[in-house]
């Protein structure tokens, strides 16, 4: 191929402009960045107020309206297992002014189980933190005439198999966690029960309590629910009993080895929001640890975990593969 002198000293003056529009570009994420934040900030939640996640995102955003000092609005995007509300902050502007606040759920499992997604969690998210972490506590309704006599997991399976098909159970959603941890115990125990999705876990929770449905996997939200004997917790799915609840065994220690499904609460931003920034907005949550007050809502959740970028990436690999053996196993899919 021949270059003639001129070309050659086109090609230079382009190199020369493309180099210096990214050191424009480099010296004005700089500018961004030291004087960041300087306007509101939005924290998408694809979900409604009042579920935990909500809580998660008023709490976590209450705490930086005080340190930043500017106004934090949370943005509730309800929906399809969290999708609408984790599309529309896929699409903000990578600049910090858009945090997600999201469950395990939606980043973990809808990538794997819907056929149809406008987002990839890889490609279109920087892990923020992972506020929370918890079980799910496996309920019934003393006072439903079906489960007044369920006391124990055992007693559970036993009346599924005398009614097969007939138990139902609810969740938030198609292919919420707490579907598929349904999902797994209908496949370990050999029973077939009912899955009856609704619009939030708060709708589920109102389901069981008024007796339209059998039982569900909750979460530690529902426990003045079982103090108060309005529900009762026959295990919680982690390894570990919960603290709140002390007498409930483990799915484990009600017979189902390396039953293991806990959920996460956390935050992400815009894939490309400035390093910088993402280090500002971590550094900033993560001194939530000194603050009983702030906290306070999140340990009523949850186990506190704040975790680093980093260590919250990993964590969603990790999980991301362990369910895409469970959602294979299970041959589950939705449209």
């Amino acid at each position: 191929m021949k270059i003639s002198l001129g070309t050659s000293a086109s090609i230079g003056c382009l190199i020369t402009a493309t180099a210096l529009a990214s050191f424009g570009d480099a010296s004005h994420a700089q500018t961004q960045s030291a004087s960041y934040p300087s306007r509101p900030l939005r924290i998408v939640v694809g979900f409604p107020p009042g579920s935990s996640t909500d809580s998660v995102a008023r709490a976590v955003g209450e705490y930086l309206r005080v340190k930043f000092g500017q106004p934090v609005v949370v943005d509730n995007r309800s929906g399809a297992n969290g999708v609408i509300g984790v599309t529309e902050a896929a699409r903000a502007t990578p600049d910090g002014y858009t945090l997600l606040a999201t469950n395990s759920s939606s980043i973990t499992v809808n990538p794997q189980i819907y056929r149809k997604l406008s987002y990839l969690p890889d490609r279109d998210f920087t892990p923020l933190t992972m506020a929370i972490s918890a079980p799910f506590i496996l309920t019934v309704n003393p006072a439903h005439d079906r489960t007044a006599g369920v006391n124990s997991v055992a007693d559970l399976v036993k009346l599924a198999r005398s009614k097969p098909g007939q138990l139902t159970y609810g969740s938030g959603g198609p292919g919420n966690l707490a579907h598929l941890g349904f999902a797994m115990i209908n496949n370990r125990a050999g029973i077939t029960s009912v899955h009856v999705p609704y619009k939030s876990g708060n709708g589920a929770l109102l389901a069981v309590l008024g007796r339209e449905i059998d039982m569900m996997l909750t979460t530690p939200s529902a426990v003045p629910h079982v103090t108060a004997g309005r529900l009762k917790a026959l295990a919680v799915t982690t390894l570990k009993r919960w603290h709140e609840l002390p007498n409930t065994p483990t799915m484990v220690e009600s017979g189902y080895p390396d039953f293991d499904v806990p959920f996460w609460l956390g935050l992400l931003v815009p894939s490309k929001t400035p390093p910088a920034i993402v280090r500002t907005l971590y550094d900033t949550i993560a001194t939530m640890r000194d603050d009983a007050a702030a906290t306070k809502p999140l340990r009523a959740m949850g186990t506190l975990e704040l975790l680093d970028p980093t260590t919250f990436a990993a964590r969603i690999r990790a999980e991301t593969a362990t369910w895409g053996e469970i959602i294979k196993r299970e041959k589950i899919q939705l449209d």
